[in-house]
């Protein structure tokens, strides 16, 4: 830590930045915003500054700084401390993000208090870390505005407020917020409704590298920030006859994130500030190899070597390998059991030895997340009959549905690449029974807890929950500490779905949901179901039912909702709970929740 004895306090008049010298701040490090005739530049402790970041908390900080990377950001503002100290020890800057609700999550704009204890527990951020030194910008929410024209008012006047109050308690580092590409009715509504703001981050992914330009036909007269970028998300590419889309080579990627930063960023002064890569780690989303940088395992992918070049103005001592194209020979729709062929053709930039490994893993199906957590799928053992560096057999399962072969190719030092392409396995498809919403964890369950309704603010949920389990090592432990009233959580695929997402499992065959269940102390008021979305909704629960008025007992129950004769085809909602408070806590215990047929 060090002290800041004099720092520079900027006030807007007119067109320009004035700075007025500040005494009395510990430790805290300044940003400064300035404007002159040739645009806006971001000033860090009195030196010029051009963010040169990525985001993502699961790869290593000590490598983005090997990269020549200045900064890094996050999403949420839960406990950083550790983290910010990590990045000043390093010398990373970091804009800290307050994390505002979304619609499509439940949270509601027209609901007042909502909106105050929303901006109650920003300002409990602003004051934990406003004089931290790593702290660089604030970031005002991240794609709150939704996915349609994102020009509701009242989510903007709600930004704003924030805004205006970190002005408030912190003049010494810009805010900005972070709007989903610029469609719609984003770029007016920060001008319009947004004046406390000052940077307008954007996540830009295929249109990337025409940003910049489009930012300015479409009146934008803010600073930006490239607050994500990479590869087209899978909603931007081509797609197979059934919808499966097509996923750029780890090659490809890199050269997309090239264009994005030299066009958007390095080509634009004066209005570009900075950018942040997405993402520095890995994710499951779409597929378990679309926006990752890394591998779980840490090897590096090319976009890295990309960054680092673009960063440091130096390439890596050693590139990853480069992959060309993967196909498969013949028809990429095939019947149960067939043998399908798989060729790829790569190369190692340094001539060296290269290894491979193919996988088979289902399709996940979903692919506009909106960043949503999803757990990572399951290689399916035994599918590659033969493999070596460049060509593999993969015999295909029985069970009819998508599916998608992935290739990893590693060098010596520690890099790799990756491809993959789409299957499809004809035939009518059947969700495989019994089909479990919960066993032993949520990872790798395809409906996620997302959906706490009621008293929500009273409940707590822990599914790894490892004493007097009914079987396996885990169960789930929901807690309600509210005296009297109620509560509720709902499974949903997508995560949070209300309904304004497709989604949902086909579990046509199933009779009946079943689960283990007890309760704390005995005598706990209780409601199972599956599904809640009515048709009003535009992707309602193909079915809906719900038992209610159980009252449990302290030992281990089975319990069984009837589905005989309901339409299971597409089940957003996979399991609810209800329960109603008590006098003291209430504490009950789920275990096996799943779909059966008898």
């Amino acid at each position: 830590m060090r002290f800041q004895g004099k720092l520079l306090h900027a006030v807007l008049f007119s067109t320009a930045w004035l700075f007025v010298p500040m005494t009395g701040l510990a430790e805290a490090t300044p940003t400064e915003l300035r404007q002159a005739d040739d645009g806006w530049q971001l000033f860090r402790d009195g030196e010029p500054f051009l963010v040169k970041g990525a985001g993502g908390s699961s790869g290593s900080m000590e490598r983005l700084v090997a990269a020549g990377a200045n900064s890094t950001r996050t999403w949420g503002a839960e406990d950083l401390e550790p983290m910010l100290d990590e990045a000043h020890e390093l010398g990373i800057a970091v804009t800290i993000g307050i994390w505002l609700g979304h619609e499509r999550h439940g949270f509601d704009y027209n609901d007042e208090a909502q909106v105050q204890a929303q901006f109650e527990k920003a300002r409990e951020y602003v004051l934990r870390y406003k004089d931290h030194p790593a702290l660089l910008i604030w970031g005002v929410g991240n794609e709150m505005e939704g996915f349609a024209e994102g020009d509701n008012p009242l989510i903007w006047k709600a930004v704003n407020d924030i805004a205006a109050m970190i002005k408030e308690l912190d003049p010494h580092h810009p805010t900005m917020t972070i709007t989903a590409e610029i469609g719609g009715g984003r770029i007016s509504s920060v001008n319009e409704y947004a004046p406390d703001i000052d940077i307008h981050g954007i996540n830009a992914y295929g249109g990337g590298a025409s940003l910049a330009d489009r930012y300015r036909a479409g009146g934008g007269t803010k600073p930006i920030i490239i607050t994500e970028f990479g590869p087209p998300g899978s909603w931007e590419t081509g797609t197979a006859e059934w919808g499966a889309p097509f996923e750029m080579t780890s090659t490809a990627k890199a050269d997309a994130y090239r264009r994005t930063y030299e066009n958007s960023v390095l080509g634009q002064p004066g209005l570009a500030i900075g950018s942040y890569a997405f993402i520095w780690g890995h994710k499951m989303e779409a597929t378990t190899t679309w926006f990752g940088m890394f591998l779980p395992d840490g090897s590096r992918l090319a976009a890295v070597d990309t960054m680092t070049e673009l960063w440091s103005g130096e390439k890596p001592a050693d590139l990853a390998p480069a992959i060309e194209w993967i196909a498969v020979k013949g028809d990429e729709e095939v019947d149960p059991g067939d043998v399908v062929q798989a060729r790829v053709e790569l190369k190692d930039p340094e001539d060296g030895k290269l290894t491979t490994q193919w996988v088979l893993r289902p399709e996940s199906g979903e692919y506009s997340t909106g960043g949503d957590f999803r757990p990572m799928l399951p290689d399916i053992e035994g599918a590659i009959i033969r493999s070596d560096l460049d060509t593999a057999r993969v015999r295909m399962p029985e069970q009819p549905g998508p599916y998608r072969l992935y290739l990893y190719a590693y060098d010596e030092a520690g890099n790799a690449a990756t491809a993959n392409i789409p299957l499809l396995i004809k035939g009518e498809r059947r969700t495989p029974l019994p089909f479990y919403v919960y066993q032993d964890s949520f990872d790798g369950m395809l409906w996620s807890p997302s959906g706490w309704m009621g008293n929500y603010a009273a409940l707590a949920l822990d599914g790894d929950f490892a004493e007097g389990v009914q079987q396996g090592s885990a169960a789930v432990k929901v807690s309600y500490s509210g005296q009297y009233g109620w509560a509720g959580i709902a499974w949903q695929n997508p995560p949070n779905n209300w309904g304004d997402q497709d989604g949902g499992i086909d579990l046509t065959g199933a009779t009946a949901m079943e689960l283990w269940a007890r309760g704390g102390s005995g005598g706990e008021n209780v409601g199972f179901g599956v599904g809640i979305i009515g048709t009003e909704k535009a992707h309602p629960d193909s079915a809906k039912k719900m038992v209610n008025g159980v009252v449990l007992t302290d030992e281990w129950q089975r319990y069984t909702v009837p589905l005989e004769g309901l339409d299971l085809s597409s089940i957003k909602t996979g399991f609810v709970i209800t329960l109603t408070g008590r006098s003291k806590p209430v504490e009950i215990y789920l275990d096996n929740i799943r779909f059966v047929r008898d």
